[in-house]
């Protein structure tokens, strides 16, 4: 007899949690509790990776005095790297949180390391992957990043892949984030996605999206598509304020 295989879950937060909102524990309470729910734990092992920092001392212990009261809290660290079997660590975890910081620092830094490999192998296991700005957009095939230093939002194509389509977080927490998602989607340069504000997290299953939740009252998710005439259409999701 074999076992239904496990249902693969991402949260990507445009931005919030911890880092960002320190007073205001909604969605990371949410993250916790859908660990808890999916993977029938009462304290769930969640493992931060802080790799888009360049894994910043200051940033994993202020994970630690999020979660460790909460959870069986531990991080995995890449620039002093301790964990020799990172496939093994990852796939142990409950929940999987991955901070802000350089996207594409994050991607080659993983890539070396084989973490790529080994986060998909959690999350085909059911650990639930999370995270904010590039723990948002690192899950997708593309989507806009400062990653490089222009100041401006520039197209990222080389993401993971779990989730198709373009993603482009703080869409309202940067003033550029938004014009350059919707100019690029529109010219072609990256295919059409999701967008999130910060405070919003959109909730998968699988490559399907089934909710959209906040932090904040006004905090929303979007879909962005081409339009007519070389425009864009941006469509706000139905999102559920979790205060």
């Amino acid at each position: 007899m074999t076992s239904a295989p496990a249902t693969r879950r991402i949260v990507a937060m445009g931005g919030g949690g911890f880092s960002m909102e320190p007073g205001n524990p909604l969605l990371d309470d949410y993250v916790l509790a859908l660990a808890r729910t999916s993977r029938a734990v009462a304290r769930p092992r969640i493992a931060f990776v802080a790799t888009a920092s360049g894994d910043s001392a200051d940033y994993i212990a202020r994970f630690y005095a999020a979660f460790e009261q909460r959870a069986e809290a531990s991080h995995l660290a890449l620039f002093d790297r301790t964990v020799t079997d990172v496939e093994r660590y990852l796939v142990d975890q409950d929940v999987i949180y991955v901070g802000g910081g350089n996207t594409a620092n994050l991607l080659a830094v993983w890539r070396v390391h084989g973490v790529d490999r080994a986060m998909r192998a959690a999350w085909e296991a059911g650990v639930v992957l999370a995270g904010l700005s590039a723990g948002s957009l690192c899950w997708f095939e593309a989507g806009t990043t400062d990653s490089f230093g222009s100041g401006q939002a520039v197209p990222l194509r080389d993401g993971l892949g779990f989730l198709t389509g373009s993603h482009c977080p703080h869409y309202d927490g940067e003033a550029a984030r938004r014009p350059s998602y919707q100019a690029l989607v529109a010219a072609g340069s990256l295919p059409a996605g999701s967008a999130a504000d910060d405070g919003a997290a959109l909730v998968f299953e699988g490559d399907r999206l089934v909710e959209v939740v906040s932090s904040r009252p006004a905090a929303l998710a979007y879909r962005v598509e081409p339009g007519p005439n070389g425009g864009w259409v941006e469509q706000p999701l139905e999102t559920r304020y979790l205060g």
